[in-house]
């Protein structure tokens, strides 16, 4: 699989970064969503799933609008 840098809203290299994949799926990369209270309320979680915090910016800058 390769990827393509689509944006980041960081400064440094660091993330938050948004990639599109060569089939055209997008991955995200943030910091990993860790709070209790916001974890117990996501719904149908399989156990290879993850979550990341990213900033609304970041999607509204570089996220494809197709």
């Amino acid at each position: 699989m390769k990827l393509r840098t689509l944006g980041t809203t960081s400064h440094g290299g660091n993330c938050p970064t948004l990639y599109e994949t060569d089939g055209g799926d997008i991955v995200v990369q943030g910091d990993r969503l860790t709070d209790p209270e916001a974890l117990s309320q996501l719904a149908d979680v399989l156990p290879h799933e993850e979550f990341v915090v990213i900033p609304r910016e970041l999607l509204t800058r570089f996220a494809p609008k197709e």
